[in-house]
């Protein structure tokens, strides 16, 4: 099975920085795609960035040019670079992982789940 261990999240101030890992175990690293999904209080889970097993990368337009997803192939870690951070962006930050050459936004799509990290914008 997959292991998955999200980390980095905080409280930041409106505009700052931060970078959540997801460190994976038991995966067949270079053949999974990689998700970051996030979920707001009274909101449901919502697809945020993607890396596929080419290192191709997706954002949902509400992330996008903010927010950078990449992994480290010799620490099997996945990253999101989180900046210019709003209050929107608060959420509980979720990393999936599924077993494909191309990358899924439905969180149906997504057999492997990391507890959570807190991300509070304030």
């Amino acid at each position: 099975h997959v292991q998955l261990v999200e980390s980095g999240g905080g409280s930041v101030g409106v505009g700052g920085s931060l970078t959540l890992s997801c460190k994976t175990s038991g995966v067949w690293y270079s053949s999974y795609c990689m998700a970051w999904f996030r979920q707001s209080e009274g909101a449901q889970r919502e697809w945020v960035s993607g890396i596929d097993p080419s290192s191709c990368t997706t954002y949902a337009d509400s992330v996008k040019d903010r927010f950078t997803i990449s992994k480290d192939a010799s620490k099997n870690t996945v990253y999101l670079k989180m900046d210019d951070l709003k209050p929107d962006d608060t959420a509980i930050y979720y990393c999936a992982a599924r077993y494909s050459e191309y990358c899924y936004r439905r969180i149906i799509d997504f057999g492997e789940w990391g507890q959570g990290t807190q991300v509070t914008v304030s």
